[in-house]
């Protein structure tokens, strides 16, 4: 290659290194005089609740990237899904099945979650039911809060259905409690539920009831940014609020730290799209 053709590539690869930098930084100006960003959190609380818990983090937001932050409120989890998939949040908040779901439809990535614990499902039953092998659950009604909730349902569905070989008969009671109930009263054999929730029954409640089957672990709920905040941007929001733990105390985040896809990615390979609803 002659010298001349060396000049010329060199120029191209100059002139489309500039052309670059300067589309991103018109971008990054754009994004940052635009419209507020905006939160999106998986309505597992009422939205009372969720304003008390994240208004310090969109203030902590507002101060790292000095934009106006708005929490965008769902009124329930499927309008949550919905408004995810659209890409209608800048940030949100969301369990492991929906970000996985979310960096497929929009390209989502995760920026932190909780080191402190995994999330689990867990598969409970009466005490006195006299079920010791997982062959007799098969055919037999099951209660589970709702489709898509992850620990509870979606995963202990599939692996119940994919590693234990049974035909499952699912009863929608829409919370963890009702789950609990329904297996105490006899109307299912067997219930969905996760241990957090498993410890707020009454003494005798939980004396009654006897887990059964554990869940593999996986990363609990992360902290997610569209493609469209800038990787700086992103960055920025991710060190100003690993900065200050106590304010993620509450989400709950006990021991927040920096996250990737790759704490999720096993998901996509585990078959769950084939349970969801």
């Amino acid at each position: 290659m002659n010298e001349r053709n060396l000049s010329t590539r060199s120029k191209t690869l100059l002139l489309q290194g500039l052309t670059a930098l300067f589309a991103m930084l018109c971008w990054n100006t754009l994004w940052a005089n635009a419209a507020p960003i905006t939160i999106g959190v998986v309505p597992q609380f009422r939205s009372v609740e969720i304003r008390e818990r994240w208004a310090p983090i969109a203030k902590e937001i507002e101060a790292a990237t000095g934009r106006k932050a708005v929490i965008k409120y769902s009124k329930d989890i499927p309008s949550f899904e919905k408004q995810f998939q659209a890409g209608e949040f800048d940030i949100i908040y969301a369990n492991p099945y929906h970000m996985v779901v979310a960096n497929q439809t929009q390209g989502y990535l995760p920026i932190i979650h909780d080191h402190s614990k995994q999330l689990t499902g867990i598969l409970v039953v009466r005490k006195d039911s006299g079920i010791t092998e997982m062959s007799q659950l098969d055919n037999q009604p099951m209660a589970f809060p709702a489709p898509n909730a992850l620990g509870a349902s979606l995963l202990m569905r599939t692996e119940l259905a994919t590693e234990h070989k049974l035909t499952i008969k699912p009863r929608y009671v829409k919370t963890h409690s009702n789950v609990y109930l329904a297996v105490l009263a006899g109307q299912v054999k067997a219930g969905g539920g996760v241990m957090r929730t498993l410890r707020q029954m009454t003494e005798r409640q939980q004396a009654d009831l006897e887990v059964f089957y554990t869940t593999q672990k996986v990363n609990p709920h992360p902290i997610a940014v569209h493609p469209r905040v800038s990787a700086p941007i992103a960055s920025q929001i991710q060190q100003a609020l690993l900065a200050k733990p106590a304010l993620l105390k509450d989400v709950p985040m006990a021991q927040p730290g920096a996250s990737t896809f790759a704490d999720y990615a096993k998901l996509s390979t585990m078959g769950l799209e084939k349970f969801a609803e």
